[in-house]
């Protein structure tokens, strides 16, 4: 019995795998003028982590072994962000994990940078910081205090107990609904500061906070504080002025943090070292891809030219996923160990396919017809590839969750098997277990699904029902 042929199946699927796999390598942009719009982001626009464009990699935690709260690792964050933009490092990256006190930042080197010292780089972002407040907010050329602003220090960071956001909840208060920062002061400090804002409060002169040499905040004084408990208001209630408050309020704990941060250990590796991984690990991947694509097509005849399409998309689709192609998600930093993460979920995609194409092979040479030799290689083919694959996703979400952010999800659902653990390298190995994890996620939907639709559509034209492009050894009429 014949059954219904169904070409189209193949060329529909197989068309847009190749449409979308130009789209997902090339992109889709327009240039008008000196000005370019992107509209789908390619491969060129995937952002690459410090291992491939060079940049310093450090880990600082609480010298001497310091047990810090949530509250003051968040204010050593704000510390660390603070100096990253004093240094004109705005493109950088800081994790905190505050389960096992550590902050974990990344940077890139400077286009063009020569000259660059990562490890003064590195004891300026780390060091102490020095929080004063001061009278008035005269600056000079550099922002730096000058005048009475340099010479009338009111507080230090010694004489601050604590400073914590909040929200007016008074319904009879001028301010409610607004929020503000709620600052307490140590006995050291409130004398000097009920006669500073004794005196500035006639003029309603104002007080300026600083962090090192940056001012951060300067409010007005509207009234005498005699009993050190101050309000600073910000004059909104949305939710940029709370994000306001309270990177305020960390900026202000920071300077009375009973502790100095230490780099546990840091790497720094060159533009052109980076720069040379990455083309030979691009190279690789093409050349290893070459490589498959001869074998299954040498070795699998027809099956494996079809298998190639789908190891096409498979590979499109997981650069899609890492270059922000898909406008709901974020675009991920691609690392080295990342790209070997696609290589690696590639060769498991061919190991998807091998498997049915054997299957396939073994079924028409027992005397099968085309059609059920193709229905039972993948029926029975599906079962293996299926626990080879399920025990890599298992091993790829334990990377994940082991070297990822801590307040990720795989992070949060594997914290009753790695809190026992100490601090670990972060980042690289988080890609390669992301890359991987996608590659074989897509794997089930291209080696198995895609190549099983598109080998099924072929199959029904004329031209493609000999046995022999199946494996078989001679030709023979189907039924």
């Amino acid at each position: 019995m014949k059954t219904k042929g169904k070409p189209w199946q193949f060329f529909v699927v197989a068309v847009l795998i190749v449409v979308f796999a130009f789209t997902a390598f090339l992109g889709i942009s327009t240039q008008y003028g000196d000005t370019t719009k992107i509209w789908v982001k390619g491969a060129q626009d995937i952002r690459f982590g410090i291992d491939i464009r060079g940049g310093v990699d450090v880990t600082f935690m609480p010298a001497d072994d310091y047990d810090a709260t949530d509250e003051q690792m968040a204010a050593a964050e704000s510390v660390i962000q603070q100096r990253l933009v004093n240094l004109n490092i705005t493109d950088n990256e800081v994790y905190t994990d505050y389960n096992k006190d550590r902050i974990i930042v990344r940077f890139p080197w400077k286009e063009g940078e020569t000259d660059f010292n990562p490890e003064s780089a590195i004891q300026e972002i780390g060091a102490t910081a020095v929080l004063t407040f001061r009278e008035g907010k005269e600056v000079d050329s550099e922002g730096k205090p000058t005048g009475v602003t340099a010479e009338n220090i009111i507080l230090e960071g010694k004489d601050i107990k604590s400073a914590t956001a909040a929200v007016d909840n008074n319904a009879n208060s001028a301010t409610y609904g607004q929020y503000y920062v709620s600052l307490e002061l140590n006995d050291s400090g409130k004398e000097s500061f009920a006669e500073a804002t004794t005196r500035l409060s006639e003029s309603k002169g104002t007080i300026s906070i600083w962090m090192d040499d940056t001012m951060i905040s300067y409010p007005t004084v509207n009234s005498a504080i005699t009993d050190g408990n101050a309000m600073i208001t910000l004059n909104g209630s949305d939710d940029k002025t709370r994000d306001e408050a309270i990177s305020l309020a960390n900026k202000i704990n920071s300077g009375a943090l009973p502790f100095a941060l230490t780099a546990e250990n840091y790497s720094t590796i060159s533009p052109s070292l980076g720069a040379n991984s990455l083309q030979a690990m691009v190279i690789a991947g093409v050349v290893a891809f070459v490589l498959v694509a001869l074998f299954m097509i040498a070795n699998y005849r027809l099956p494996g030219a079809v298998a190639v399409i789908a190891l096409l998309g498979q590979t499109a689709m997981t650069l899609a996923f890492v270059s922000g192609y898909f406008s709901v998600l974020n675009s991920f930093t691609l690392t080295l160990p990342g790209i070997a993460g696609i290589i690696l979920a590639i060769g498991m995609g061919v190991d998807a396919n091998v498997i049915a194409a054997e299957r396939i092979k073994e079924e028409i040479r027992s005397g099968k017809s085309i059609d059920g030799a193709i229905r039972a290689g993948f029926d029975r083919g599906l079962a293996p590839v299926i626990d080879g694959n399920v025990t890599v996703i298992i091993v790829a979400v334990m990377l994940m969750g082991a070297f990822g952010p801590t307040d990720g999800f795989f992070a949060r659902m594997l914290k009753p098997i790695f809190f026992a653990f100490g601090p670990s390298t972060a980042g690289t190995i988080y890609s390669f277990g992301y890359t991987l994890l996608v590659g074989v996620l897509l794997n089930f939907v291209f080696g198995v699904i895609c190549t099983r639709v598109m080998l099924k559509g072929i199959s029904k034209l004329k031209c493609m029902r000999n046995p022999v492009l199946y494996g078989g050894v001679k030709n023979e009429k189907t039924v």
